[in-house]
C-alpha cells in the first residue's frame, strides 16, 4: 500500500540538510581571526581551510548528480548526510590547520553528495508553476543559514573555541538524517547512467591547478615552487587542463560528465553564468568584512554576528517574497535588482570603512546588501531550471550548483591573496597595522563588485520563460 507523499515535509527535511551544508559556509567565516591565533596558522593556509571546502564541493557535484539519476536522490542525500556529520566531528577534533584542511576536504565531498539531490527533488515534487514558492523555502533557507551562521558561530567561538562551530553540525545531522528517512520519498529515476571518470579527473586536476596557483602565489611571490616548476605554470596547466575537459565533453559520445547541449538553453547558460558571479562575491565578500570588523573596529565574534545578522535576516524574508513573485514577473529583472543591490551595499560598506567608523553605522550598507542577496537566488534559480528538459534536470542541477561553487572558490582564492597583496603593500608604505587592514580591505572590495557588474550583463541576457503545461506526475512513497 503506498500513500502521496508530501512536497513539503520532504522539502523541509532535504532544506535542513541544505541548511547544514550552508551553515558551515558562513560560520567558519567568523572564526577566521581566532584560528589564525589558536592554530598559530597563516592567513594562507586559514583561506584554504574555506577554499578546499569549496573546492571539494564544486568538482564531485557534475558526478554526484548522476550518482542520484542511478541510485536514487534521497539515498545519496542520506549517504552525504552521513559523511558531512562525520566530516564535522572529525574538524573539530583537529589540533592542527593541515590536519582541519584535510576535514574539511572530506566536509565537502559530502556536501557534493547532497546539494545536487535537493534541486532534483524540487523539480520532482512540485508542478513547473508551483516551483516559485518552493524555490523561496529554499532561498529563504540560504538567509537563515546565513543569519545563523555568525550570530550561533561568534557566540561558540567566544564562549567554547572554534572547535564548537563543526560539534554543532553533530545534531543538526542527525536530525536531518531521520527526517530524510521519514518524509522523503524513495524516487528512484533508474537512469543507467554510466561515469565519465576522464571528464572527472580533468575537471578535478584542472581547478585544482587553477585555484592551488591563484591562492598560493602570493606566498611563492609568484615565483618557483618546488624546483624549475612556478606559480604561472601551475595556473596555465589548470587552464589547459580545464580546456581538455571541455573538449573531451564534446568528443565524448557515450555520456559527458557535462553534456554540452545543455547550454543550447539561454536561460540555463547565463544563469549558471550568473550564478558564478553570485558565488564569486558572496563568498570572497566575508573574508576583507570579518577581518576588517572584528581586526580593526575590535568587535568580538559575537557582536561581529550581530552586526551582520540584519543583513542575513532581510535576505531571508525578502527572498521568500521573491520566490513567489518569480512565479509571476520576468525572473531576470529580479536577479538585476538583486546584483546591484549587492553590490551597492558593498561598495557603501567600502567608502565608509575607516579606522574609527562606528561599526553600527555599517548597518545601511549591510541591509542594502540584504535586500540584494534576497532578490537573487529563487529568481536565478528558477529562471535557469525552469526551462530545463525534464530528462536533464539532475544533471542540470549538478552543473549549476557545481558553477556557484566554482565561483566561490575562485573568489575565495582570488580575494584572498588579493587581501594578502594589498595588506603587503599597506604595511610597505608605514601604515600602521590597522590602517593597512582598512585600505587593503576597501580596495579588496573592488574585485567582487566588479564582477557583481558582469553578472548583471549575464542576466540581462536571460529570457522570459512560460511555465510547462504539464504538470509533474504523482509522486509515492511506501507506506
Amino acid at each position: 500500500m503506498t500513500k502521496p507523499a508530501n512536497p513539503w515535509a520532504a522539502l523541509s527535511a532535504l532544506c535542513l540538510g541544505f541548511f547544514m551544508i550552508l551553515l558551515d559556509t558562513t560560520i567558519v567565516s567568523i572564526a577566521i581571526p581566532a584560528m589564525l591565533k589558536e592554530l598559530n596558522a597563516s592567513l594562507n593556509a586559514v583561506v584554504w581551510v574555506v577554499s578546499v571546502y569549496l573546492l571539494t564541493y564544486a568538482v564531485p557535484m557534475l558526478f554526484t548528480s548522476r550518482l542520484g539519476d542511478r541510485f536514487g536522490p534521497k539515498r545519496v542525500f542520506m549517504a552525504g548526510l552521513v559523511v558531512f556529520t562525520g566530516a564535522s566531528l572529525w574538524c573539530g577534533l583537529s589540533g592542527t590547520v593541515e590536519m582541519l584542511i584535510v576535514a574539511r576536504a572530506v566536509q565537502g565531498l559530502g556536501a557534493a553528495l547532497m546539494t545536487p539531490q535537493t534541486l532534483a527533488f524540487i523539480t520532482h515534487l512540485f508542478p513547473p508553476a508551483k516551483r516559485g514558492p518552493a524555490m523561496g523555502l529554499w532561498s529563504a533557507v540560504a538567509g537563515v543559514a546565513t543569519i545563523v551562521g555568525p550570530l550561533l558561530g561568534g557566540v561558540l567561538v567566544d564562549h567554547l573555541g572554534w572547535e564548537w562551530i563543526f560539534f554543532v553540525n553533530l545534531p543538526v545531522g542527525l536530525l536531518a538524517l531521520v527526517l530524510t528517512m521519514i518524509q522523503v520519498p524513495d524516487w528512484q529515476p533508474k537512469h543507467a547512467h554510466s561515469f565519465d571518470l576522464v571528464g572527472i579527473l580533468l575537471s578535478g586536476a584542472g581547478l585544482f591547478c587553477l585555484i592551488f596557483g591563484l591562492q598560493n602565489g602570493q606566498e611563492y611571490d609568484w615565483g618557483k615552487v618546488t624546483g624549475p616548476i612556478t606559480v604561472f605554470e601551475i595556473i596555465g596547466a589548470g587552464v589547459l587542463l580545464l580546456a581538455a575537459f571541455v573538449l573531451w565533453q564534446h568528443f565524448n559520445r557515450r555520456e559527458p560528465l557535462v553534456p554540452l547541449q545543455v547550454f543550447a538553453n539561454r536561460n540555463f547558460s547565463t544563469g549558471t553564468l550568473t550564478a558564478v558571479t553570485v558565488g564569486f562575491a558572496m563568498t570572497g565578500m566575508f573574508l576583507p568584512m570579518v577581518i576588517y570588523i572584528q581586526s580593526v573596529l575590535g568587535l568580538s565574534p559575537t557582536m561581529a554576528g550581530v552586526l551582520t545578522a540584519p543583513m542575513s535576516l532581510l535576505a531571508g524574508v525578502v527572498g521568500a517574497f521573491v520566490g513567489r513573485a518569480s512565479d509571476k514577473f520576468n525572473g531576470k529583472y529580479l536577479v538585476m535588482i538583486g546584483l546591484a543591490g549587492l553590490a551597492a551595499g558593498l561598495g557603501v560598506f567600502a567608502w565608509q570603512a575607516t579606522t574609527s567608523t562606528n561599526a553600527w553605522a555599517l548597518v545601511p550598507a549591510l541591509l542594502v546588501c540584504g535586500v540584494g542577496i534576497g532578490f537573487i537566488f529563487a529568481p536565478m534559480s528558477n529562471v535557469t531550471m525552469g526551462s530545463v528538459e525534464p530528462r536533464l534536470a539532475g544533471t542540470a542541477s549538478g552543473i549549476f550548483n557545481t558553477a556557484r561553487q566554482v565561483g566561490g572558490v575562485i573568489g575565495s582564492a582570488a580575494i584572498g591573496v588579493l587581501l594578502q597583496a594589498r595588506i603587503s603593500a599597506a604595511m610597505a608604505d608605514h601604515e600602521s597595522p590597522q590602517a593597512a587592514l582598512t585600505t587593503a580591505a576597501k580596495e579588496t572590495f573592488v574585485l567582487p563588485i566588479a564582477v557583481l557588474l558582469l553578472g548583471i550583463f549575464a542576466a540581462l541576457a536571460m529570457r522570459k520563460t512560460a511555465p510547462r503545461a504539464n504538470p509533474a506526475p504523482p509522486v509515492e512513497v511506501a507506506a
